[in-house]
Order: structure tokens, then C-alpha cells, then sequence
């Protein structure tokens, strides 16, 4: 079928593009599971916008700058600063509802690494829900949404333009879909990882179709982990935001020692910083937990971080909540311009999925929404000058490509590659484990599979061979980087190096290039 614009994601990104879209344009936006399970629906966090009164734009520039150790493109982050306010007063004028205080004034909350209150929340701890909510209701009737669809698959030309996509149902039946504007807003890769904050259905797709499809992505090694993940008998069960600290939370060992006194912000410093101390702390034998007993009616102030720990047979009279860090974001992703466009002509990404320049090396806290609410309105504006002519399926000359009838060799669980990616690319990382981790996932061979047609594997196959290619995308760029830098940290290497100063490492189908003339070829899995 032919259709104006297809979407494949549902979070918070891919919503803003719909309610913005033209309502003349045919849409359908593809999801892996339900439209309301993403993890901007499960965002606690709120929306960073200096509309306080001490507050102002350039100051947000400053601290996201700051954040993201320099390495972030200062023009996308100076207008995703200046667009914020704009952003929240459209919301509201949509229906979205925001905390306020008693006087009726909207409520400002602090997070790491910001210099003032500037942090939005909608229900508490349910920003992200009720975002979602309100830009669910703003689909129209030329909007169709298909759920429980897993795309495998982009439909690249000759002429190496971006026509279209395949995916499976449920019953592992293939649809095909064509557009000439094809947008990835499938969010990030934690579940890459052993220990995450992601859904579950976040597991790397939009990358690895990207890679595959011959598009650039850039800064693959910046993986945030989040210090605060409810941790109970070695697994992670769910976030507790950050906004807990900012209320004055603190981080103790099981003796009520402190962790975060040699900071200068304290529990609020960034959160590599705040991941890492927890890191060498439990490394030592220790259980990390955050202290919430200063916090007066927290069950009122955090109702689902609440019932989270109640479910989990936390109880909250005592004030203790056992913690560990976890994959929670990626900063780098597809490579785009201030669009949304992609290096493959038809191809766009928004959201976590892509790498817009605005986080650098490290993210500051409760931009992600902001990212994606800002970048889906741009690349909204940008379809609705362009978007309207359709193909006709008999026109189109796709590449030919073999049909993969089985994997040739057996893959690991994944539950082997989040354990072998938390241990050698995780918080902490050394050149030995990322070279041997490397070499391992370059056993798999599984160069050659993203030449053929993959329909005929299974779901499941298909998305684990994805979070493979993801998983080595990440391993690959992090080998390369031989310094620490934001969320990028290395033994070896555990200072910043001046030769990598604003260096990215951009990495396309047999070749890697950094952002000067020099290229270089890159490693692949053969």
C-alpha cells in the first residue's frame, strides 16, 4: 500500500511528527508492540524549558553544553534551548497539564547538573504518560496505526533512496509498505544490556535497519546509564527518577555512609559521574541505597516510583531503596541534520533513535523529551512543505537480494550478549574487554545477512541478529575512542585527550569516518 508518510516507532518523538503532520497526508505509523508502550510513556522525569523568572535559554545552552562535555553541536543545542518555552506553552494550549504550585504558577523541579529549576512535571512522576496521552488525542482520521507490526526491513532503490518498508505480525505474516518519506522513531538500544531502564521492546531495530541500509550513525559509544535503578537480588526492576534527588535524596551504603561528598554537586552531579561512583562502590562489595527519608509525602510526590517499590516489597516507612545503575539512553544514533533527513534520501529519524548533535557526550537531565517533542515538530514542518506524492509499487526498482533461508549457525541467547555488554562495554570499560567482546560478536559473521532478504527467520531471529549488529556498533566506535569523555569511560584511558576534542566517530557500511577529511576503512563482521 502507498502512503504520504510512514512512521514506524510510537513514542513521544513519533506522536509530535503526527499531531503536526498535515491532515490531508495519508499516515500510518508502524509499532512493535501497543501504541502506548515506549519509553517516553514510561519517562518519570520531566521537560527541561527556563521559563522560570532567574532562569533563561542561554543559561539551558550553557548547562546541556556543559553536560555533554563540549562534543555537542553547539548551533542544534542553542536552538533546542530557545525553542524549549515555546514547546511547553504549545502543550499546554494542546491540553497537556503540568504540576503547579498552590499560587497556581507551574511547578519548576531541579536535576543534576541544571543551575536552576527548570524541570516541568506532569502527575508527579508521570510526565512522560500523560505527554503521550495528550498527543494520542491529537490523532486525526487520516492517521492509521498498526500495532504488534516488527519492521525488518527498508526498501532502498537503485538509486539508493528510501522507498518503503517490509515488517511481520503477530503471526509472523509479511506486510509491505511504500512511501517516498520514511521516518525511524524507535528509540534507543538498552536492552542491549543486562541491567536497563528501557522497555522491553527497546532493543536497537531502528539502528540496525539504518546500518543496514547504508545510513551514517555517529557517536555509538555514549550510552548514559542511569545511577538509580530499583535493584533487588541482582535485577533491575524499574527506574527511580532523578527528580528524587532533586528533592533531596541521597545515596548511602548499607553502613549510611554518603557516596557523593567528593562532588561538588553532591548526589546532583552528572549522571556518569554519580553511575560511576555507584559503580566502584558496589565493585567493592557494597549495596548502594537512596536515602528518601527528608522527603515529606513522597508516596503523594512519586505515586508510580511508589507503588514501583511497593510491588517490589520495598517498604517506603523505612526510607531505603536499593539502587545500581543501568543502560538508560543513548547519546549518538543515526546520524541527521536539523531536519530529521538521514544520509539515505527518503530516510529520516527523530527521537532517541537519532543522533541530532544536542547531547554530545553525556545528557543532561529531562532533555530527551524535549529532543524529541522539539525535532518532531521540525521534521513535521519540514513533510508538510514536501510530502504528497505517493509511489506506484510498479515503478519502483529495489535492490535484489538473496533470501536468507535460515541463520547459517546458531546466535546466543540474548540474555549472553546483555551480560557480556554490561561486563566489557559497560560503565567502566578497558581496551582488552572491548577488543575480546569485539572479536566475539565478529564470530557470528553477520556481515553477509544484512545482504539478503531476512523474511523467511523468525521475529525473534531477525531482532536478535538486530540487537548483534547494535551491539557491535556500540563495541566498535567505544574501541576507537582512546580517552574518557563523558559517558565513555575507559581505565586506560581516564582522561579527556585534546587530539579528540569535538572528533566524532561516524560509522556506515565498510567504512568509518571521523569528522575531518581522513577515512579510514572500518571493521565489519567478516
Amino acid at each position: 500500500m502507498n502512503y504520504d508518510v510512514i512512521v514506524i516507532g510510537s513514542g513521544i518523538a513519533a506522536l509530535q511528527l503526527v499531531a503536526n503532520l498535515r491532515t490531508d497526508l495519508n499516515v500510518i505509523v508502524l509499532t512493535k508492540s501497543k501504541l502506548s508502550t515506549s519509553n517516553s510513556s514510561m519517562a518519570q522525569g520531566g521537560i527541561a524549558a527556563a521559563i522560570g523568572s532567574e532562569d533563561d535559554t542561554y543559561t539551558h545552552f550553557v548547562d546541556t553544553m556543559e553536560a555533554g562535555n563540549r562534543l555537542n553541536d553547539q548551533q542544534a543545542v542553542y536552538k533546542l534551548t530557545k525553542a524549549a518555552p515555546s514547546i511547553i506553552e504549545d502543550l499546554i494550549q494542546r491540553g497537556c497539564s503540568f504540576d503547579q504550585k498552590e499560587d497556581g504558577a507551574l511547578a519548576l523541579g531541579l536535576e543534576g547538573a541544571h543551575r536552576h529549576h527548570r524541570i516541568l512535571h506532569s502527575g508527579g512522576d508521570q510526565t512522560g504518560k500523560s505527554i503521550v496521552k495528550c498527543l494520542r488525542d491529537q490523532i486525526g482520521n487520516n492517521v492509521t496505526v498498526i500495532e504488534n507490526l516488527f519492521v525488518f526491513e527498508l526498501l532502498i532503490g537503485q538509486d539508493q533512496k528510501c522507498y518503503g518498508v517490509k515488517g511481520k505480525d503477530g503471526q509472523e505474516d509479511i506486510h509491505t509498505f511504500y512511501s517516498n518519506h520514511v521516518v525511524l522513531a524507535t528509540g534507543g538500544c538498552g536492552n542491549v544490556y543486562a541491567l536497563t531502564s528501557n522497555a522491553a521492546t527497546v532493543t536497537g531495530d531502528g539502528l540496525a535497519l539504518a546500518y543496514q541500509a547504508g545510513a551514517a550513525l555517529m557517536d555509538m559509544e555514549f550510552i548514559q546509564f542511569h545511577p538509580t535503578m530499583l535493584y533487588i537480588q541482582g535485577r533491575t526492576k524499574g527506574l527511580i527518577s532523578e527528580a528524587v534527588r532533586g528533592e533531596g535524596a541521597v545515596l548511602v551504603t548499607d553502613e549510611g555512609r554518603t557516596i557523593m561528598d567528593h562532588h561538588p554537586l553532591g548526589d546532583l552531579a552528572p549522571r556518569h559521574i554519580v553511575s560511576q561512583r555507584l559503580y566502584e562502590t558496589m565493585k567493592k562489595g557494597k549495596s548502594v541505597y537512596l536515602d528518601i527519608r527528608s522527603i515529606d509525602n513522597f508516596d503523594q510526590r512519586f505515586p508510580t516510583i511508589s507503588k514501583l517499590c511497593i510491588s517490589n516489597g520495598i517498604s517506603l516507612s523505612e526510607g531505603l531503596i536499593p539502587v545500581a545503575p543501568g543502560a538508560h539512553f543513548l547519546m549518538g544514533g543515526i546520524q541527521t541534520d536539523e531536519k530529521g533527513s538521514t544520509t539515505v534520501q527518503g530516510l529520516y529519524a527523530i527521537g532517541e533513535v537519532a543522533c541530532t548533535g544536542v547531547h554530545g557526550a553525556n545528557r543532561l537531565a529531562s532533555n530527551s523529551l524535549l529532543e524529541g517533542l522539539v525535532y518532531g515538530k521540525k521534521l513535521a514542518t519540514h513533510l508538510n512543505k514536501i510530502a504528497g506524492e505517493t509511489n506506484s509499487e510498479s515503478v519502483l526498482s529495489l535492490k535484489t537480494k538473496q533470501r536468507a533461508r535460515c541463520l547459517p549457525y546458531s546466535l546466543p541467547p540474548l540474555k549472553t550478549l546483555q551480560q557480556q555488554m554490561m561486563q566489557h562495554v559497560g560503565i567502566v570499560r578497558t581496551m582488552e574487554g572491548l577488543r575480546a567482546h569485539q572479536q566475539w560478536l565478529e564470530t557470528f559473521n553477520l556481515e553477509p545477512l544484512l545482504d539478503m532478504e531476512l523474511e523467511a527467520l523468525s521475529k525473534h531471529d531477525i531482532s536478535l541478529v538486530f540487537s548483534l549488529i547494535t551491539a557491535w556498533l556500540i563495541t566498535s566506535s567505544a574501541s576507537q575512542r582512546t580517552e574518557s569523555r563523558g559517558a565513555h569511560f575507559m581505565n586506560d584511558y581516564p582522561f579527556e585527550q585534546k587530539a579528540w576534542k569535538q572528533k566524532h566517530i561516524v560509522q556506515q557500511r565498510r567504512k568509518v569516518k571521523e569528522d575531518t577529511d581522513e577515512s579510514i576503512e572500518a571493521a565489519t563482521f567478516t
